[in-house]
């Protein structure tokens, strides 16, 4: 009797430390969004897509407000001066000014090359999936250079409409996320998001450069660097229309 006993009470307490465990990985991939987004924000940056024989860059302005709404713009070169993508909570719309067509993107195109990147319609809305639709464990903790890195594995939920079979996460003490692995359903490595470089900007430290690589093309990549970032600003609820995608007022 005192052997079950001792038993249940442990197996209660592997279960309470475990739903801990699965509960801080939450909190910290959270952190991790939030921090890279804030409450609001207006970024440019500029994008090069690496090829074997081309390179090609272009300028963008981005705002975010709020969980899910999110505006890029291109600013240059100017033959691609216009083109925009708005993400309001579930939806995405794409606008051509060479065509002057504002295109609903459907969900099963969310995993799709955003202007020839190596990122997706996905990776560009930032959207929030991964912290809902996933459950979340720590597999480690290490130091580098004094500052603790959390590596986190994210498994979605068995009814959850996702492209990936699991990411896989590092993350900074200071919520800065150091590397971001994608595998698919047969637990194969796809894509890497690696952050080159550090730093301080806009009053926080974050990914000032980041690069997306797939592992079946190792000599073909896309950086996106920050060039200035601004935090918890006053956004307008017009700038996140679709008449102002088409038509830039704000």
């Amino acid at each position: 009797m005192a052997t079950r006993i001792l038993a249940l009470l442990l197996s209660t307490l592997l279960a309470t430390a475990a739903t801990a465990d699965d509960r801080d990985a939450t909190t910290i991939v959270k952190d991790a969004m939030d921090h890279w987004r804030g409450l609001s924000s207006d970024t440019v940056m500029t994008m090069v897509i690496h090829r074997p024989d081309w390179e090609r860059t272009m300028t963008m302005r981005g705002w975010t407000k709020g969980d899910n709404r999110s505006l890029v713009r291109v600013l240059e070169p100017k033959k691609d001066r216009g083109n925009g993508t708005l993400t309001d909570d579930n939806s995405m719309w794409s606008y051509s000014p060479k065509v002057n067509r504002v295109i609903k993107i459907p969900s099963s195109m969310m995993g799709q090359s955003w202007m020839g990147s190596d990122f997706s319609n996905k990776d560009i809305a930032r959207a929030d999936d991964i912290v809902d639709l996933y459950d979340h464990s720590i597999l480690s903790s290490d130091e580098v250079d004094g500052i603790s890195i959390f590596k986190i594995e994210s498994i979605p939920h068995e009814d959850a409409a996702v492209v990936w079979g699991r990411e896989v996460l590092s993350i900074r003490e200071d919520h800065v996320i150091t590397t971001h692995r994608f595998y698919d359903q047969d637990g194969e490595l796809v894509k890497t998001l690696t952050s080159l470089e550090i730093g301080e900007m806009g009053g926080r430290v974050i990914a000032k450069r980041q690069r997306m690589g797939k592992v079946e093309t190792p000599d073909e990549w896309t950086e996106i660097q920050v060039v200035s970032v601004d935090y918890e600003v006053e956004l307008k609820d017009s700038l996140f229309t679709l008449s102002n995608l088409r038509n830039p007022r704000d």
